[in-house]
């Protein structure tokens, strides 16, 4: 097992992880996106698919598990590699700003931070609802039998002003951490050469486009009532 601990330690090896699990990341945020704007299809289909993923709780948790596992390995090595880029240049530039950088390339660890800041904060609040523990008595009566309300969960929460607009932002801030990071992906792993390079600069870009559209769609048109709670929801 020492090539894997020679790859972990390596800058190279490092970058390589990071672009491994950011692909895994990346599949979870389109994956949970696509879940997330069934709320448009309206009640009964959103909690029919939450109640399908919480059916077999043993796939669910090892698929838990290993994006967990992902997301802390995605942030310990840009960590270390933040780090180690600052070791090798402790001394600032005269110019600031490096001809061939862009903003977003200079303040991913900002992005990071951030959209790992949110992250808490929406788990705290949709996953374990510490914030909102009167979300646990949400339910919804099918038949004689009961089911999480996770459709009443998801409007009352964005009808909050000041969560719908943390969303929003963190959507925007996730977005250019992706069209970044998908760019450096594809380089880490050697696609970014001038066959393939019109399709891989786009592709990150896109993405996030996508991403950051169809997340905040959600969170406007709940504030702006478009998306309706059910008769009776407190």
């Amino acid at each position: 097992m020492r090539w894997l601990t020679n790859l972990a330690t390596s800058s190279i090896g490092a970058k390589v992880l990071m672009a491994l699990t950011g692909v895994v990341l990346v599949a979870f945020v389109v994956g949970h996106m696509i879940g997330n704007l069934q709320v448009f299809a309206g009640r009964e289909v959103l909690n029919h698919y939450a109640e399908l993923l919480q059916s077999n709780r043993g796939v669910l948790w090892a698929i838990r598990l290993f994006l967990l596992g992902s997301f802390a390995t995605h942030v310990f090595m840009s960590s270390r590699l933040t780090l180690q880029n600052q070791a090798a240049r402790p001394v600032p530039y005269v110019n600031q700003v490096p001809i061939k950088s862009t903003f977003t390339s200079r303040n991913m660890w900002v992005t990071g931070f951030v959209v790992l800041a949110f992250l808490t904060f929406h788990l705290l609040h949709f996953t374990v609802r510490v914030t909102h523990p009167e979300y646990q008595q949400l339910v919804e009566h099918v038949g004689p039998e009961t089911r999480p309300d996770v459709y009443t969960m998801v409007v009352m929460g964005f009808r909050e002003p000041v969560v719908a607009i943390t969303y929003v932002v963190a959507m925007l801030l996730l977005g250019l951490h992706l069209s970044h990071a998908i760019s450096s992906a594809f380089q880490t792993m050697g696609l970014n050469t001038s066959k393939y390079r019109p399709i891989t600069e786009k592709v990150g870009p896109v993405t996030a486009v996508i991403v950051v559209i169809g997340n905040v769609t959600m969170p406007l048109a709940i504030l702006a009532g478009k998306v309706p709670l059910p008769p009776g929801a407190f």
